[in-house]
């Protein structure tokens, strides 16, 4: 496979937003937003044939369904698969899904409630905690976040507790057990906490991102992992199928003015 020479953030973003499915086999696989959307698809193309995917409605599909107007197409559909269904897949474990919370801590506790110190009276309201918290208790969960800034890796702990992550100093017997955190995918690296005590490691920086910025970006200390590396480039390949299921070009949409995948020097 040759590897692209001219490639967007995005694009970069999604082929390394597909490998926290790999080695997930047969489960339903759920990427919230377009980039995690397109990432979850290019997986189930390219190494883990097995994934679950739905059309977003009722029904799994043997091809991921490209994202935006359908046109002329018409989804494969090989099964019915109603909300009924899907919970059944999330409270046995058989999910993983890659979610974008707007604030996340460093014991992976992740927000997408509300911010500011009073919940009774929010500088922000948004969504509610919605599906958060029994996800993030009952199956694995994987985060993409757009923009890494100290406003969304917080130095504390997150305005609301949204997700559940690694704290341990809950009420006695409310500790959440088997929480599994994947991989954190952000527009400067790929992170995850399987540090020692669950501490944040970075093990892939984009190019041209240095450590130190990424640090300087985040409200908590991270760790260099021990095999730290350049997040790697598309393939021509990886192109061409995330051409396939993003005809209409949603994912140069997501990140402010669509930026190239390799950073000018400072």
């Amino acid at each position: 496979m040759t590897t692209a020479q001219d490639f967007t953030l995005a694009e970069l973003i999604i082929v390394a937003a597909a490998e926290a499915w790999r080695g997930d086999g047969e489960l339903l696989a759920t990427g919230i937003g377009p980039l995690p959307r397109i990432a979850a698809s290019l997986a189930k193309l390219t190494f883990e044939p097995g994934l679950q995917m739905t059309d977003g409605e009722a029904f799994l599909v043997e091809e991921p369904v490209p994202v935006g107007p359908r046109g002329e197409y018409k989804p494969k559909y090989s099964g019915w698969m109603p909300y009924s269904r899907v919970f059944d897949s999330v409270w046995s474990g058989r999910r993983h899904a890659m979610v974008t919370p707007v604030q996340v801590d460093r014991h992976g506790q992740a927000n997408i409630s509300a911010l500011g110190p009073d919940f009774k009276k929010p500088k922000v309201q948004m969504l509610g905690v919605r599906g958060f918290p029994g996800n993030s208790i009952s199956h694995k969960n994987s985060m993409f976040l757009p923009n890494h800034s100290k406003r969304t890796f917080v130095e504390g702990n997150v305005d609301v507790v949204a997700a559940v992550g690694f704290k341990r100093d809950w009420p006695q017997g409310a500790l959440p057990n088997g929480v599994e955190i994947g991989v954190i995918v952000t527009d400067l690296c790929v992170f995850d906490f399987n540090g020692p005590d669950h501490a944040a490691q970075v093990f892939s920086l984009h190019p041209g991102v240095t450590f130190e910025q990424v640090q300087d970006a985040t409200g908590f200390p991270l760790a260099r992992a021990e095999a730290m590396k350049t997040t790697e480039a598309p393939t021509e390949e990886q192109l061409a199928i995330i051409q396939r299921l993003d005809p209409h070009n949603v994912r140069g949409s997501v990140l402010k003015g669509n930026p190239p995948g390799i950073r000018a020097a400072a």
